[in-house]
């Protein structure tokens, strides 16, 4: 999985910066800072050494710090506590403390390293909780890294000859394969499953801008909040399936002393 996942994550990290090389002056330690010292997709604004970056409040830091030792503490410790006849419970316990861990943890803290040095180092996550429709979860807050880079190769490319709609919904599709690729491929099972998740997220992401959805409220406020909860929550099993819970993820949290 690391392995599938590395060599796809630094193809297309080289493949953002080729892209943004020459659209903006910078600097070659900032080059290489990008490429080798930031997680992000965004090249345009990591290079750019004219942008203006505010300086990190002290809260943030207490914030990043503070979901840092959450994730960590479910990972090496909750999800050991969890009966060993269990193992699915183990495995999502240990995923959740993980993505608390990298995503909005230590990432989050990266981002605030680059951002007090004035390097416009935006962060990966951006508040998702607070997302109260599905179009602003998926365009404006989670993993905003890949989605930018999708963003650019795919939703740019496509958008004039297929639509916005057409072209939105094949970057969840993109991004379904992606995912089964890095999932299900080394499980050796699921297959199929994570795309048709990103699926159902493109077509509620549609659902959600007809007229019905927005006489439905399903687009602001706590109904669009309810709604983005329901829609990506619920079908997570798809996403993160049994045979990548326990033929990867319980392996990898035993390689790593967490169980």
């Amino acid at each position: 999985m690391w392995t599938l996942t590395f060599a796809l994550y630094f193809g297309l990290k080289w493949l953002s910066w080729w892209k943004a090389r020459s659209q903006v002056s910078h600097t070659a330690w900032r080059s290489a800072s990008y490429l080798l010292a930031w997680p992000g997709m965004d090249a345009l604004s990591f290079l750019d050494a004219n942008a203006r970056v505010s300086s990190p409040r002290r809260r943030d830091w207490l914030w990043a710090v503070f979901i840092t030792a959450i994730g960590a503490t479910l990972l090496w410790a909750v999800a050991r506590a969890v009966p060993g006849v269990q193992p699915l419970v183990r495995g999502w316990v240990g995923m959740v403390g993980l993505m608390l861990f990298l995503h909005f943890g230590s990432f989050q803290m990266v981002a605030l390293s680059w951002q007090r040095l004035g390097v416009n180092a935006r962060p990966i996550m951006n508040a998702p909780l607070r997302s109260t429709s599905l179009s602003e979860f998926w365009g404006k807050r989670w993993n905003l890294g890949f989605r930018q880079l999708a963003h650019d190769l795919v939703f740019r490319r496509l958008r004039k000859a297929w639509g916005v709609g057409a072209a939105g919904f094949l970057v969840f599709i993109v991004s379904g394969l992606i995912h089964d690729l890095v999932i299900s491929v080394p499980a050796l099972g699921g297959y199929g499953l994570p795309t048709a998740y990103f699926a159902l997220q493109g077509i509620a992401v549609a659902v959600e801008r007809t007229v019905v959805g927005q006489q439905l409220g399903i687009r602001q406020g706590i109904r669009g909040w309810l709604f983005t909860g329901l829609v990506t929550a619920a079908p997570a099993f798809w996403l993160f399936h049994p045979p990548f819970v326990l033929r990867v993820m319980i392996p990898f949290m035993e390689a790593i002393r967490a169980l």
